[in-house]
């Protein structure tokens, strides 16, 4: 692996040239947030983020989208729709790239989701290591502190300069081809190394008293704790910390029929588990009624459910859903350590 070095002076050479030739979604400043969105001057991109509100899944699994255009009638017809047009998504941290790996293995599983995969495939992902921490995240302790793989490239800000490191062959040419780069030096690889030595261990100053791997059995064995009900009776059945979860990849599907009741089309929305009717089936039973029901699912899903697959948690510790949540209870350092606490 050999690491590249940009001058920071160089760096709206680099993506001026990307913007010319791409679709260029990064993070940009939202007032006093950062959010995702399309890149149309080099000025616009922030790279010095802590974490945006809403994580980049939104690219790879759109809040609404049509799976496809029907029309019913003697001779039914149903055309598939399938976005697929390359773009750059630059600016994703380590813990989110993560949770887009996971999301990876979770639609590529069983029945592949054509939607999903070719978005990915269409993308090129300019990842960021974080240099500043999330007041509620813990990243660290969910081992999404750094990332070898799942990447085009990966920019480390080592003051006035990037150290830049290539993930593919199609990083590599972005950044023959539009960008200003030297080797980096062995002196700058190692402040590479410290910077995120810093980072890491200042996330660590909250987060998971032990080991994440351990999460599973403790949910096993907490399952009746009163402590769901407990907690359970501020939920204000949002589903905010669904909706900014970079791993929660629910959704529900609703056909849209035009007016002329023949043509119309297939579409998938958000869903997520803390809503009052994601269990209701049609005969009106709703197999997760109460807030108690529904928020432990929640834990037991990242925590305990998809581990089988994931062979991880289903958490990467971004802090997005303890930050959105108003009543304070969706955070799972809190959640976690509470039932662990209790074992004692």
């Amino acid at each position: 692996m050999e690491l590249r070095l940009i001058e920071k002076s160089d760096h709206d050479f680099f993506v001026q040239n990307l913007i010319h030739h791409y679709q260029v979604e990064g993070v940009k400043r939202k007032e006093s947030a950062f959010i995702y969105g399309l890149i149309k001057s080099p000025e616009e991109l922030c790279l010095d983020f802590d974490c945006t509100l809403i994580p980049p899944k939104k690219y790879f699994l759109p809040p609404k989208e049509a799976l496809f255009q029907f029309a019913s009638g003697p001779a039914p017809e149903a055309t598939p729709v399938i976005a697929d047009d390359p773009f750059i998504l630059f600016g994703v941290h380590p813990y989110d790239l993560k949770a887009i790996h996971q999301m990876d293995r979770i639609f590529a599983s069983g029945v592949p989701d054509p939607h999903y995969l070719k978005r990915r495939e269409a993308a090129l992902i300019i990842g960021v290591d974080p240099i500043r921490v999330a007041p509620r995240a813990f990243w660290a302790d969910m081992g999404a502190a750094t990332i070898s793989n799942g990447f085009d490239l990966m920019f480390t800000d080592i003051g006035e300069s990037f150290i830049v490191e290539t993930g593919s062959s199609k990083g590599e040419a972005l950044l023959t081809q539009y960008g200003k780069c030297r080797p980096a030096t062995k002196e700058e690889a190692r402040e590479r190394v410290s910077v995120r030595s810093r980072v890491s261990h200042a996330c660590k100053k909250r987060g998971i008293a032990f080991p994440r791997r351990e999460i599973p059995t403790l949910l096993k064995h907490s399952w009746d704790k009163i402590f769901w009900e407990e907690w359970a009776d501020k939920c204000l059945s949002c589903g905010t910390c669904n909706l900014v979860c970079p791993t929660c990849y629910c959704f529900d599907v609703k056909d849209d029929m035009n007016l002329d009741l023949i043509h119309g089309e297939r579409m998938r929305r958000w869903d997520g588990c803390l809503l009052q009717d994601f269990a209701k089936v049609a005969t009106g039973e709703n197999f997760r009624e109460t807030r108690a029901s529904r928020y432990r699912h929640r834990f037991f899903r990242k925590g305990l459910y998809l581990f089988g697959l994931l062979d991880d948690v289903a958490c990467v510790g971004c802090g997005r859903c303890a930050s959105g949540c108003l009543p304070d209870i969706a955070d799972p350092v809190n959640v976690f350590n509470k039932l662990r606490e209790d074992e004692k």
